[in-house]
């Protein structure tokens, strides 16, 4: 299902933390099937987190946890 046009800082946003879980599973040397299996989550679900896509806050807890970092950090980088 398609989610409704976003103002373009909120799809930047969203690519950003994307990036920064990307980032901090590389530098744990995780793969997206481990962080899935971690957090208790789908790996699509983590793929599409990475790629900028919508996702829950639930979710973004989970992986922040983990990644062993506060929530804050992938929000705020």
């Amino acid at each position: 299902m398609p989610s409704p046009d976003h103002p373009q800082w909120i799809l930047d946003a969203r690519r950003a933390v994307g990036d920064r879980i990307r980032v901090r599973r590389l530098h744990m040397n995780m793969t997206q099937e481990v962080l899935a299996h971690e957090a208790g989550i789908d790996r699509s679900t983590v793929q599409r987190m990475e790629a900028g896509h919508e996702m829950k806050l639930s979710h973004l807890l989970l992986v922040a946890h983990s990644l062993r970092v506060h929530v804050t950090d992938l929000l705020h980088g």
